[in-house]
């Protein structure tokens, strides 16, 4: 039987396409009320999910919208018990292209934005000692991977934000964690060439491109009652091709 968040309050970023759509639509089939942000309206995944949906705009990398934003759920439902950080960018630019204005924007958008979820949701979660922050990073970190090194930096420093959040809340009852997919069928991956796309998943294990499906369960795992032990933690979800060393 799959775990319930029943009475739990999620808030996905990214969530009107691709894998923030799979995870909202994951964690409200669970039961949870997901409270959908993006830059645009999430109203297709609304529809997806059914029933009432919050739909917030949010500049993940814009503190005061966040701090916003959790005001906003905390008049609506005086609780924030799940944080799902997927909001991210992933601009392909060599080290010689990449000029200090791409720069910051990746690690803004990839990684500040991680920051400034727990600033302004750990209040909430503190007052009913629960909480899980479950922030998406990517394989491409264990990877060769060309014309990504802004990228790959703000993904690893999402890895080391979790380890080190995760020792300082773990007493509030909080959890936080990582999910590293593999490049996933997304319309965010769509324009790439097809040969840098299935030169990827001809060395998993299994051999497909994954699916925003394939992410959004480990992510709704982590979110539930039975993942309680599992914090700091970087779970791979890539059909093997990753290897850890």
């Amino acid at each position: 039987m799959e775990q319930s968040l029943a009475g739990k309050i999620a808030v996905v970023t990214g969530a009107a396409q691709g894998i923030g759509r799979a995870i909202a639509v994951k964690l409200s089939a669970h039961g949870a009320t997901v409270v959908l942000a993006d830059l645009e309206p999430s109203t297709e995944t609304a529809a997806l999910i059914g029933g009432e949906s919050l739909i917030r705009t949010l500049d993940v990398s814009n503190y005061d919208q966040w701090r916003e934003l959790a005001e906003v759920m905390d008049t609506a439902y005086g609780r924030a018990d799940i944080v799902v950080n997927n909001a991210g960018i992933y601009p392909i630019a060599s080290i010689d292209e990449v000029d200090e204005a791409l720069w910051q924007k990746t690690m803004s958008v990839n990684l500040d934005s991680h920051f400034y979820s727990a600033k302004a949701f750990l209040p909430l979660m503190r007052r009913h000692r629960w909480g899980r922050f479950i922030n998406i990073s990517s394989n491409s970190i264990g990877l060769v991977a060309l014309g990504l090194s802004h990228y790959i930096a703000s993904k690893m420093g999402v890895i080391g934000f979790v380890r080190g959040l995760a020792n300082e809340v773990a007493a509030d009852g909080i959890t936080v964690n990582a999910v590293l997919p593999a490049l996933t069928e997304t319309p965010g991956t769509a324009g790439m060439p097809l040969d840098r796309k299935t030169g990827g998943w001809q060395m998993q294990a299994i051999k497909r491109f994954a699916q925003p499906e394939d992410i959004a369960a480990p992510v709704a795992f982590l979110a539930g009652e039975d993942a309680g032990f599992i914090t700091g933690q970087s779970i791979v979800v890539d059909g093997g091709l990753y290897k850890i060393s």
